[in-house]
């Protein structure tokens, strides 16, 4: 075992011990034994509460001119709860979807739907119209937060959707019987809603995740799973901290407060669970950006004196390679958190060159352990940036072959995480569910295998999937609609690999006889129905059938490797 993983271990005992607060313990759930941290939090509502503990007056959420303290959101969030309960009569279980671009009112959204007794439903803001509406009608949200443009989307089929939408930084008048946030918000200040009894077993929030199904899929979280999460995320810094200080003693020399840069969706656990939720906690500002931008990054950076940065590696590549990187001050720059997406090669080196004392880090989880899995920063990264990390302390794996059983130290498997972390299932996907969720295991489609020190590396995927930038696309989506179009006869998406994004959408198709078709046409065509990160880049016309096994089933593994060279 290497000096740098002795060093975690130790640290993470020492943190974990029976009297130490993140101590371990054993609970059953559902009849399945997890370990578990029996101090965390048992609900959202108490999670959240924990950042009224920090300086009321102390800067939170610092967007464009705007500048929000921790007092003014909890006054904000304390206000429109009450609303959502005495003017629109919310109930315990009540679905409320969050549907806008990072605006400082999403996270209020999700505090008061969490204060009122409500499951707040984060959907994609990137998608189109019909991706939104399948996401309010699949989780049956009856109260739905949105933009502008989300609220543009819906606002001829809100009485089909059976949905009361309420609308922030509205650019058009808002006619009834819609809402404006604001208005709700200043006719609650200074009241309170009256939290229902929550157990930490009840539905806390449902977050969708791309599939393989086409569809996305509703990830049922209990207040338990997302609050043992949070703490897992805090006891993973804490070790990453105490295993290697020297980088951290060069931080504290410099003098600059921690200030974190949201670059990533809220609607992601990236941006909710790994910004929102420990930087609440964590008494760290937060400097939202609506969409990602280099150089507004790098203005951010110098202007706020940004110390951490939170993002899917295509960012930060795209960030150090950008030819302006020294006509800013960078110096309070010490974070790097790269996660979501595979690492492209040489992003560590890119990070180290730039700024040689950071602290950079990366990790493992997926949108259904609420994040949680394997983590890393520091030297670790440093040493081993191809891997996830190694595991986190109420986290289990297996891996294993073909037939089941679980492989030998350093073989290749499918990995399976058992965690409390977990979510219950999907959202009305009871087949969907017991595929993806046995005996307290989650499958997660990946395949992968552990070195001798225990760092996890990802090496492939089972499920059909393309994930760009640290987004999860579905091919069977992305197929249906270039089936659409009617010169189409079949076609197969795949992902290639891509120096920054980590992957690309590729797709492979054949022309019905007699017809002739345009990549950039396809593309068009695609574009009405996805959103654009979803619209292949790489498009390859085939002259002969696509390959396919004795069932009928397109092989995708060939056309890769034809479309890799």
């Amino acid at each position: 075992m290497n000096e740098i993983v002795q060093k975690m271990h130790e640290s993470a005992a020492q943190l974990t011990n029976a009297e130490a607060p993140w101590a371990v313990d054993n609970t059953t759930i559902d009849g399945v034994d997890y370990k578990h941290y029996p101090n965390a939090p048992k609900t959202l509502a108490e999670l959240l509460d924990h950042g009224r503990n920090h300086d009321e007056n102390a800067e939170f959420l610092i967007y464009e001119d705007e500048r929000i303290s921790f007092g003014e959101f909890f006054t904000r969030a304390d206000a429109l709860a009450s609303q959502l309960q005495l003017e629109l009569n919310i109930q315990k279980g009540d679905r409320v979807a969050i549907a806008m671009r990072n605006y400082p009112e999403w996270m209020v959204a999700f505090a008061a739907s969490i204060y009122a007794g409500g499951v707040p439903v984060p959907l994609n803001s990137w998608g189109q119209a019909t991706e939104l509406k399948y996401g309010l009608t699949d989780s049956g949200s009856t109260i739905a937060f949105v933009d502008q443009q989300r609220f543009d989307y819906i606002k001829d089929d809100l009485k089909a959707l059976n949905v009361q939408a309420i609308v922030a930084r509205p650019t058009d008048a808002i006619q009834s019987p819609s809402l404006d946030i604001n208005t709700l918000v200043e006719a609650g200040r200074g009241h309170t809603a009256t939290t229902p009894d929550t157990d930490g077993e009840d539905v806390g929030m449902i977050m969708y995740t791309s599939g393989t199904t086409g569809n996305p899929k509703g990830a049922v979280s209990t207040h338990r799973a997302v609050c043992q999460s949070i703490f897992n995320f805090e006891l993973a810094a804490n070790v990453a901290a105490m295993s290697d200080f020297e980088p951290i003693g060069k931080m504290l020399e410099r003098g600059f407060p921690p200030k974190v840069l949201l670059a990533v969706p809220l609607f992601h656990v990236s941006g909710c669970h790994s910004v929102f939720f420990l930087s609440l906690r964590g008494g760290r500002p937060i400097v939202m950006m609506y969409k990602w931008n280099k150089l507004d990054a790098l203005k951010l950076i110098q202007e706020e004196r940004i110390t951490m940065i939170s993002a899917v590696p295509t960012m930060l590549v795209d960030l150090l390679e950008a030819p302006e990187w020294n006509d800013f001050d960078t110096t309070s720059m010490f974070g790097f958190g790269a996660g979501g997406a595979a690492q492209p090669p040489g992003l560590s080196d890119k990070i180290y060159a730039k700024l040689p004392d950071s602290f950079p880090g990366t990790g493992y989880g997926m949108t259904e352990t609420n994040a949680s899995g394997f983590a890393m920063s520091g030297a670790a990264y440093k040493a081993n940036p191809r891997s996830t990390g190694i595991i986190t302390p109420i986290v289990e794996i297996q891996i294993l072959n073909d037939d089941g059983s679980e492989v030998k130290q350093g073989e290749h498997g499918e990995i399976r995480l058992k965690t409390p972390t977990a979510v219950s299932g999907y959202w009305g996907k009871e087949e969907a569910s017991k595929e993806a969720f046995v005996n307290g295991w989650v499958v997660t489609g990946d395949i992968g295998y552990q070195d001798e020190d225990g760092f996890l590396y990802i090496t492939d995927r089972i499920k059909d999937m393309v994930i760009r930038g640290g987004e999860n696309i579905a091919s069977l989506e992305v197929e249906s609609a270039a089936l659409t179009h009617n010169n189409v006869q079949e076609c197969a998406v795949f992902g290639l690999a891509h120096d920054k994004l980590g992957e690309e959408v590729a797709i492979s198709l054949v022309l019905k006889d007699g017809t002739e078709l345009s990549e950039a046409d396809l593309q068009a065509h695609m574009a009405t129905q996805l959103a654009k990160f979803k619209v292949p880049s790489k498009v390859f016309f085939e002259s002969e059938p696509l390959p396919r096994n004795a069932t009928l089933k397109v092989l995708k593994k060939p056309l890769k490797e034809k479309h890799s060279e």
